[in-house]
């Protein structure tokens, strides 16, 4: 295939790797990745992919080495190309859940930090290193910043005065009795753009197929289907039990049979399908069937 009928995107290697390529194979890419290669096959002769850590993603795509990537918006405020790049679109996963990644500064339960003017010729600890400069200079504050290569939060307090990191839950925060002074921002995983390729129209179709695909299988992961049959007399109970994204599904049944039944199949979230079923046989659905979702498309 011509290179030019050809996208060039970036996968995240490492924490985000599993979830990624988990999220592909549900919107339709038969993904096969080497362990110890680079170029996960995408089983899609339009794509040639690579794996490269989050970190790098904006840079390669901002300077047009990549068509797209994904990578967490964290990572493009850092490198600073947030006006080089065109976000697509905003995808809500992390390595732990469904979730945004926060930013924060965190002191320990013991210091007496508890603003950003109290980081005066202070010590800090991140990854995120120009982003906390901005928003040091932001407040108004001199403070030191060094690069941390891991384990952030046990250099607090012993090693630094405070620390910017992110987190899903606080656990670790917690778990090294650190309490959070401010939040910086929210970062999601983005799907990002070149800007030529964006603005090449066989390119461009591409890149939002993939964006609405995989924002189908995202929205894919909290809802299950149901089908059941329901006699005509007990259709409008069963229907006010159902919460479905829209009015479900009903369908008469195919056998001469069975005119006074119905089938009836509805979207539901799987955090309520435990204690929906039961309610629904209560008011009279029989042969229920719950089935899982690769991919929902509104």
């Amino acid at each position: 295939m011509a290179e030019d009928k050809q996208v060039r995107i970036g996968l995240p290697k490492g924490s985000l790797q599993q979830a990624t390529v988990e999220m592909f194979r549900k919107a339709g890419w038969r993904v096969s990745v080497d362990e110890r290669g680079y170029h996960p096959d995408m089983g899609d002769p339009e794509l040639w992919a690579v794996l490269l850590r989050a970190q790098e993603m904006a840079v390669y795509v901002g300077d047009g080495v990549l068509d797209c990537g994904l990578t967490g918006y964290d990572w493009v405020l850092e490198q600073g190309r947030e006006d080089d790049v065109v976000f697509v679109a905003d995808l809500i996963y992390a390595k732990q859940g469904m979730r945004p990644y926060k930013w924060v500064l965190c002191a320990h339960e013991s210091s007496d930090i508890h603003g950003w003017a109290d980081l005066e010729g202070k010590l800090i600890a991140t990854e995120l290193v120009n982003v906390t400069r901005r928003f040091l200079e932001k407040n108004g504050v001199n403070a030191t910043v060094e690069y941390s290569w891991g384990a952030t939060e046990a250099k607090c307090p012993s090693l630094v005065d405070a620390i910017v990191e992110g987190t899903e839950t606080g656990s670790t925060l917690r778990a090294n009795q650190l309490r959070i002074v401010d939040t910086l921002f929210e970062s999601t995983t983005k799907l990002i753009a070149n800007q030529s390729a964006w603005e090449d129209p066989w390119k461009r179709e591409k890149i939002e197929t993939i964006a609405l695909l995989l924002k189908g299988a995202l929205a894919a992961e909290d809802q299950v289907g149901l089908k059941m049959n329901v006699a005509r007399a007990n259709i409008d109970a069963v229907l006010a039990v159902l919460p479905a994204m829209k009015r479900p599904t009903v369908s008469p049944l195919a056998s001469a049979d069975e005119e006074d039944w119905v089938a009836v199949e509805a979207i539901v979230s799987s955090r309520k399908v435990r204690e929906l079923i039961p309610r629904l046989k209560a008011v009279g659905a029989e042969g229920i069937i719950e089935y899982p979702l690769n991919k929902v498309v509104p």
